[in-house]
């Protein structure tokens, strides 16, 4: 009897450990499901030398080239919001955009407020060299480990 109680136990310790992994990174939000459902993937840029400029509603540079591409792998389009990093950061806070760019480096006092993705890449800015990242919304972790995915495939 006791050997049997035993195996329950231990099988019902197993299935719960595998459910609970199945859901792991996840988006509190759903940011990534709305993304790949709707297929809008709301991006905040920030003007920021060759990685981001834009022109009126044209928005080129290799950060806008990058999370162009990273919507097209999840069936999605990129809808603009164009400003500076404070007040894309507030809309973040809000909910009101998926994704930031603009130079923002790893190390950015930002951190706080919203996800900032590993570093892609390294510049040189006045003699010191600058780790590059994207931000996400905290805590939405599937979408962050999806857009990481991403600049790790496309910038290697």
């Amino acid at each position: 009897m006791r050997d049997r109680l035993t195996r329950a136990l231990a099988c019902g310790l197993v299935i719960l450990g595998l459910t609970a992994c199945a859901s792991i990174p996840r988006d509190p939000d759903g940011t990534l499901q709305r993304v790949e459902e709707q297929g809008i993937l709301r991006v905040g840029a920030s003007p920021s030398g060759e990685l981001v400029a834009y022109e009126g509603e044209e928005v080129t540079g290799r950060e806008a080239e990058l999370v162009a591409g990273f919507a097209r792998s999840l069936g999605a389009e990129v809808e603009w919001t164009l400003d500076g990093e404070t007040a894309l950061v507030s809309a973040m806070e809000r909910g009101e955009l998926d994704v930031i760019i603009g130079g923002l480096h790893a190390d950015s006092p930002w951190s706080d407020a919203v996800s900032i993705t590993r570093a892609y890449a390294e510049s040189d800015e006045a003699g010191e060299t600058v780790r590059h990242a994207l931000a996400v919304p905290l805590g939405e972790n599937a979408l962050l480990v999806r857009l990481e995915a991403y600049l790790d495939e496309a910038t290697s």
